[in-house]
């Protein structure tokens, strides 16, 4: 990096994430004055406009890309719409030991003055919790699911090329065209198109104006400026900014600076915490690329600048703060801007060009927080993109991971997308699957899989506290064979999803009609000419997840009590129960038997892996076409981000032997330790799970460093990526590092301020997780070779 990026970086890396309070101050203003004046749309999107005409605007010292989510980098802003914070909140966000915020004291009384008095019952959380039924309540409380809406904007976005081909301007255009064309004789929803259309046209504007603004702060600066060449750079941000967004971008700056100002946009408007992402970055700069290549417009080091500033502005916006349960599944500051590289073009053809190499050099060089990156690996994707990525997550990273596009393409024609649209789709998140600028895929929340075999082995009852949370399944005595009890845990899944899609559709219902994301309509496909927002039924796919986590677990619990209960009657049923019961006090013989001689799932061992198999079809069984307000829009993937350490911490001892408290497995990878024949086993054992069925479903390897050394560990682990996709797979991710640097990281954390570990589908520093979370990485088998 140059000596400009260095500066830029090192100012992002250092600077601490803050809260700042003038959105919520905005908004709370607005609101005050035109809440019930407007139709919802129209207040959403000219709420938005307010923000963007008010809001501090900020230009940084030889910033070449602009734009920050508040007055300052780092800054995050709060959603009270979605979550209002309390001052105890903001008092435990500044002083907790991990992931906190500096907030002020003053800031903190005018929130409590001024913000919260008339948020409070308000909120989409409030709303949530004051009408949630006792049986929804009763498995949330004792972690048998998550539920992200309670606190932030549902949904994982990524974008197409839309942005790179109409301005804000062309998009009001076709705006005008759909109102015009619309027939408010013979359609019934024609009043609320029409003012979903006003909402989305006032959105553009907003946007326009934001850049306008940056453009006469540059101007000003400009005047100001002494250093000529600072002056030029001024001058050339104003005239960016004074023609994107408004219009298409016609260079490669412009392209950079229009993908800002949109994510800026969808962030501000009302991203709560979730993931916007860029879709095929590389793909969609590469033209202008090449253009500016070809004419001589641009170097190779500038588009390489241009695209270090870019990383650096996401690596400024921290996630907003979380509160209750989703601040213990998943503390972090990272907001999951991941970006997708390489894969197939819209006709089929390889999707990689210089532009992918040169943003996994930035990568590599940067080492930041966010953004975070993929490889859409196709059987067209060139062995030098793997070869390039692999130099890359072997430094220890933990980026970029590995999809395979053509099971990603796979998953989506599989629920009704075109071969044409699924290959411009990717990832979003974590390993979320999506069809890039053309959907809405709403994620609800997590299910703790493993708690339902606790609940069918306790009847219902809540090992940990001893409540009646759950229906009630059969005694004990009633499990004569094993598909007995398999046919508990089943009842027990279908009431617990059941119970869960009930609330996710209320809440589906609420953001269609109270939070319509108006700017994010108009850069998703089909909601224009449909006249619908993108919670509504606007983008021309829609999908809701449910993210299922701790196959690893539920597989060794059930091959567990299959071979030592009903196959060899080592046990019974009640002693195994009673043993979980005292968390194995008393009981270390039991446990280590089950624990060594035990077929674990992992280890290409068809015993274990069936039972992976027939818990995974029955989890989809359940899951996918489930209806929303939209339809069977329902499907699961196998993702767990931090959540399997919560829902570790809410599980009572389970029959593979783990101990209460103790990590589930997370995502589809093996129980800690219980991968013991390798890489490729796993992998094998992975295969065996049909993945196109899911949304996405992540694997994480732990290499040691040696394993990766050289030209040889190279190709070896570009290998195993292939043999595994080939088998079906759909991603894997790497952490390459040893339990002796972790452990003097734990010692000495100001030593490694910078180590970046791969927690689930992204990376974060390691200082900056909590013990659990540390001692969960280590814990993970790290393989020595291939």
């Amino acid at each position: 990096m140059n000596e400009r990026i260095q500066r830029l970086r090192d100012e992002s890396f250092d600077t601490h994430p803050s809260i700042d309070i003038e959105r919520a101050l905005l908004e709370t203003e607005f609101y005050r004055e035109n809440e019930g004046k407007l139709p919802m749309p129209v207040l959403r999107a000219a709420n938005f406009k307010h923000i963007c005409e008010n809001k501090t605007i900020y230009i940084g010292p030889e910033e070449l890309i602009v734009g920050e989510r508040g007055p300052k980098p780092k800054a995050v802003s709060t959603f009270p719409e979605l979550t209002c914070h309390s001052r105890q909140d903001f008092e435990i966000l500044t002083t907790r030991a991990q992931q906190n915020y500096t907030v002020s004291p003053e800031d903190m009384d005018t929130y409590e003055k001024v913000v919260e008095p008339y948020w409070r019952g308000r909120c989409m959380r409030d709303r949530l919790f004051e009408r949630m039924p006792e049986d929804w309540t009763l498995l949330y409380e004792a972690g048998t699911f998550t539920e992200f809406g309670e606190q932030r904007a549902l949904g994982h976005t990524a974008l197409d090329n839309l942005i790179y081909q109409k301005g804000a301007l062309d998009l009001k255009k076709d705006i005008e065209a759909s109102r015009a064309k619309l027939d408010f004789i013979n359609d019934p929803e024609a009043t609320a198109k029409d003012e979903q259309l006003q909402g989305m046209a006032i959105s553009c504007d907003a946007v326009i104006i934001f850049a306008e603004r940056h453009a006469e702060l540059a101007e000003k600066m400009a005047a100001e400026e002494k250093d000529e060449r600072r002056r030029a750079e001024l001058l050339k941000i104003a005239e960016v900014c004074r023609h994107v967004p408004a219009h298409a971008p016609s260079n490669f700056w412009e392209a950079v600076q229009m993908y800002w100002f949109v994510h800026l946009g969808t962030i501000t408007e009302l991203n709560g915490w979730d993931a916007m992402s860029p879709g095929h970055l590389d793909q969609h700069l590469a033209p202008f690329y090449a253009k500016g290549i070809a004419d001589g417009s641009l170097t190779r080091d500038e588009a390489k600048e241009l695209l270090s500033c870019l990383w650096i502005k996401v690596n400024n916006t921290p996630a907003p703060p979380k509160v209750g349960v989703t601040a213990k599944e998943s503390g972090t500051y990272n907001d999951f801007t991941n970006i997708n590289l390489a894969g197939l073009k819209r006709d089929g053809s390889d999707g990689s060009s210089e532009v992918t190499y040169i943003c996994l050099e930035i990568f590599d060089e940067l080492r930041l927080l966010q953004p975070q990156g993929n490889i859409q690996v196709s059987e067209r994707t060139p062995d030098n993109v793997l070869r390039a990525a692999a130099r890359v997550f072997r430094n220890g990273m933990g980026y970029p991971s590995m999809f395979n596009a053509d099971m990603v393409i796979q998953e989506q024609m599989r629920v009704g997308k075109t071969l044409e649209d699924a290959r411009e789709g990717g990832t979003s998140g974590c390993i979320e699957t999506g069809c890039a600028g053309k959907e809405a895929y709403l994620l609800h929340g997590y299910l703790n899989v493993p708690k339902l075999l606790e609940y069918a082995l306790s009847n219902g009852v809540d090992l940990l506290t001893g409540k009646q949370v759950s229906i009630k399944t059969g005694e004990l005595s009633e499990f004569k064979t094993f598909d007995d009890l398999y046919a508990a845990f089943e009842k027990q899944m279908a009431y617990a999803i059941e119970t869960k899609i009930g609330v996710d559709n209320y809440l589906r219902y609420q953001y269609a009609t109270n939070m319509a994301a108006t700017y994010l309509s108009c850069v998703i496909r089909d909601c224009i000419q449909k006249g619908k927002d993108y919670y509504n039924g606007g983008p021309r796919y829609n999908s809701d997840y449910i993210q299922c986590c701790g196959i690893g677990t539920i597989t060794d619990s059930l091959s567990a009590i299959k071979k030592h209960v009903y196959d060899d009657g080592t046990y019974t049923l009640q002693q195994v129960v009673e043993a979980m019961k005292a968390n194995w006090e008393g009981h270390e013989e039991m446990r280590l038997t089950l624990w060594n001689k035990t077929p674990f799932f992992g280890n290409d061992d068809d015993y274990a892996d069936d039972l992976m198999k027939r818990v995974y079809n029955s989890l989809f069984n359940n899951i996918d076409g489930k209806h929303s307000i939209l339809g069977p829009t329902y499907h699961l993937n196998m993702l767990s981000t931090t959540c399997h350490n919560y829902f570790g911490q809410k599980l009572a001892a389970t029959p593979n032997g783990r101990f209460s408290g103790m990590p589930e497995s997370d995502g589809t990878s093996p129980s800690h330790g219980a991968d013991r024949n390798g890489p490729t086993a796993v992998a094998k054992s992975l295969a065996k799970m049909d993945q196109v069925k899911s949304g996405g479903t992540l694997l994480n390897q732990r290499f040691l460093p040696s394993v990766l050394a050289g030209e040889e560990g190279i190709e070896g682990v570009k290998n195993l990526i292939r043999s595994y996709f080939k088998l079906g797979g759909h991603h894997i991710q790497f952490n390459v590092v040893d339990e002796d640097t972790l452990r003097d990281a734990q010692t000495n954390p100001d030593k490694y301020r910078g180590l970046l570990v791969r927690v689930a589908g992204y990376s974060d520093y390691f200082v900056d997780l909590d013990n659990y979370q540390q001692e969960e990485i280590i814990a993970r088998n790290a393989q020595e070779g291939f």
